[in-house]
């Protein structure tokens, strides 16, 4: 049996990978639609109190969100077999990288103390936001030591900020299902962020422990 197909990431990783990816970002592009174009006030319902909520402190969700943006944007390069294969480029990217997902860690943390879904969510972000951060700074080491295992805490790190895109189904259960649950996103918002950051960072483990000398997605 040939090992290098057994750990070959198989063609549905990918489809997840690039899917979380166009989650991400079209939840940031429109989070940032909603800041920068759309009067909050002159909405209804409970989309209307999310986007009040943001508004209200506009600058700092701003400097959280754009930064994630570009972040999911790169991320498909940083995977990419070709751009690996122009070593410079793949440097230049990662750099960025590290100093987009430094940003998004450090301004989760200010964000946290006006949680949506209060204590629950709060809770979901203390915990998620820390293993991002150290992954992300143990990836950080790595690379500056120019040790090719950089790239396994990089992605570890990479699992835990796509849990974001996770949580927009889940939340859209919530939503979906509101007039017969009747919660309300500060009752249900924890609750989607344990369940869609959970989901995604033990994807992400699986992945690890299933290709261990082959974390590249293409």
């Amino acid at each position: 049996m040939n090992t290098a197909d057994e750990t070959r990431p198989s063609g549905w990783t990918r489809t997840v990978f690039y899917l979380l990816c166009v989650i991400a970002a079209a939840a940031a592009l429109r989070r940032i639609v909603a800041l920068l174009l759309i009067n909050a006030s002159s909405r209804a319902g409970q989309y209307a109190d999310l986007d009040r909520t943001f508004a209200d402190h506009r600058a700092l969700t701003l400097a959280h969100i754009v930064p994630a943006l570009i972040f999911v944007i790169l991320l498909p390069f940083w995977f990419s077999a070709r751009v690996r294969a122009k070593e410079e480029m793949h440097r230049r990217i990662t750099q960025v990288l590290f100093a987009l997902g430094f940003i998004v860690g450090l301004t989760a943390i200010p964000m946290s103390a006006h949680p949506v879904g209060g204590v629950t969510e709060l809770s979901a972000i203390i915990v998620f936001d820390g293993i991002f951060l150290f992954s992300f700074a143990r990836a950080f080491m790595l690379f500056v030591r120019r040790q090719p295992r950089y790239r396994e805490w990089m992605m570890r790190a990479i699992a835990v900020l796509l849990g974001i895109a996770t949580t927009r189904p889940v939340m859209g259960v919530f939503f979906a299902t509101a007039r017969l649950t009747h919660l309300e996103p500060r009752q249900f918002f924890g609750v989607a962020f344990w369940i869609g950051f959970t989901v995604t960072y033990l994807a992400g483990e699986w992945y690890l422990r299933r290709h261990p000398t082959n974390t590249v997605l293409q």
